[in-house]
């Protein structure tokens, strides 16, 4: 079935769902009906005996039995529902239609070993079911036995009767319903359809018509569901394009100075005076477009983990960032570079945590006048790494995009370090953003 449209589905749920109802009561109505009206009869059976010994009503033990007993009295007491009567007193039976020696036998034996004052009894003569009560009483002074009968024909009538009429009932209801069923399904299935088509036209790359489903149900969840992700994919789609311009031109320039620089060297040509200086042009351009390429490939490389999981290791924080601090100070030597460590054992990549700091050290050498201070303090439930230089204030425009992919400052580069630093922080957990202080710069990282 799961083949079908889903309008079809819905609406062979619908006609199984009524069938099965209809089955069910087919099975179960006739057993139910003839259990309320074998109660009825027996009700009927009860109310023809009180009826013809009103007079003693509310005593146990009936005392009248005149003479013409069935024949004088009203009709509708004889003979209420075609409930027939039988008397036995002194070894005299009355009865008020011929019924067999058989079921008189019986039921005086019945009525001999009763101990209850009135009591219910079923039986079958002639392959019908017949209900009777009997009941004690006097009769002209003796004992008697007051029984009052009735075949089940009447009972059996009304069940079939009734059944006749519900299942005319249920068959006018079952078309009717498949009409509004068929109505329903193709309702809930519609807006599943332009679901599907405006689905279709984002795997084709086409995200410029808005996906606006006006349901607060599941359907209307779904439709707010699938406009998120063509806002996303609007949004992917934008930094895949700015992304490429952005590496198309980052990687250019080093390109061409090392292809102008090499042709000119070829035609016998010094751009920077002699051989020496013009090779150290293409040297250090060539250090560039390596490193840039590094950073390209890093950060894809962190796409990747962000989404797998990674090894993760304890190791001591701040002996790594004492490595780290060691071997960049060299690089400016006129840089006051401060470590305030605390010791802090951490859980995590040690490789992406040691790019993490040489950016961010990197960073800090490239911004700062005089001063750098790194610092690492042990809190209750975490560690605050801070790294602060004295240079310049982060204008506000950077600021709000600061870990962005080619967001540059005035001395940026390639604008990737903070971004690779910002998703090694995500992967492991922590936290990270910059503060303009009062006297320079800070980086603070949670973890």
């Amino acid at each position: 079935m799961k083949n079908y449209p889903l309008s079809v589905q819905i609406w062979i749920v619908i006609a199984i769902i009524t069938l099965s109802i209809s089955v069910l009561l087919a099975f179960i109505l006739p057993s139910a009906l003839r259990s309320f009206f074998t109660e009825e009869i027996f009700e009927t059976i009860r109310a023809a005996q009180d009826l013809l010994f009103n007079q003693f009503e509310g005593n146990v033990y009936r005392d009248y039995i005149g003479p013409n007993f069935f024949g004088n009295r009203d009709e509708s007491i004889n003979n209420i529902r075609t409930v027939n009567h039988i008397i036995i007193y002194n070894d005299r039976v009355i009865v008020s239609s011929p019924v067999s020696m058989d079921f008189i036998e019986k039921v005086k034996n019945q009525a001999l070993n009763q101990v209850d004052t009135s009591k219910e009894y079923s039986d079958k003569i002639n392959n019908e079911n017949i209900f009777y009560i009997i009941s004690k009483g006097k009769a002209l002074g003796h004992d008697a036995f007051f029984i009052s009968y009735m075949g089940d024909s009447y009972r059996e009538d009304l069940v079939k009767t009734l059944f006749k009429r519900l299942i005319s009932v249920v068959i006018v209801v079952l078309f009717f319903s498949w009409i509004p069923a068929v109505l329903l399904s193709r309702y809930l299935s519609k807006p599943l359809v332009d679901l599907e088509k405006k689905v279709e036209k984002l795997a084709n790359n086409q995200w410029n018509e808005p996906i606006i489903i006006d349901r607060k149900d599941e359907i209307g969840k779904l439709g707010s569901s699938i406009e998120y992700l063509r806002k996303q994919l609007i949004r992917q789609d934008e930094a895949e394009r700015t992304f490429l311009q952005h590496v198309s031109h980052e990687l250019k320039t080093p390109v061409m100075v090392i292809q102008s620089f090499s042709e000119a060297i070829k035609d016998g040509i010094y751009p920077k005076g002699n051989l020496e200086s013009s090779l150290d042009v293409i040297t250090e351009e060539s250090k560039r477009l390596e490193k840039k390429i590094k950073d390209l490939l890093y950060i894809n490389k962190l796409n990747y983990i962000s989404s797998h999981n990674f090894d993760k290791t304890k190791f001591s924080l701040d002996s790594l960032i004492k490595q780290v601090a060691e071997r960049f100070i060299l690089h400016r030597q006129d840089i006051d570079l401060k470590l305030d460590l605390d010791p802090a054992t951490v859980e995590g990549d040690i490789d992406q945590w040691r790019v993490v700091i040489e950016n961010l050290l990197d960073n800090q050498i490239r911004y700062a006048e005089e001063k750098i201070l790194v610092s690492l303090k042990k809190e209750a439930d975490k560690a605050i790494l801070r790294f602060w230089n004295d240079g310049p204030p982060i204008e506000e425009k950077i600021m709000n995009n600061i870990f962005d992919e080619f967001n540059k400052g005035y001395k940026g580069e390639f604008g990737l370090g903070l971004a690779i630093v910002y998703r090694i922080i995500l992967n492991h957990n922590a936290k990270i953003y910059a503060k303009n202080e009062e006297k320079g710069v800070s980086f603070y990282i949670e973890i």
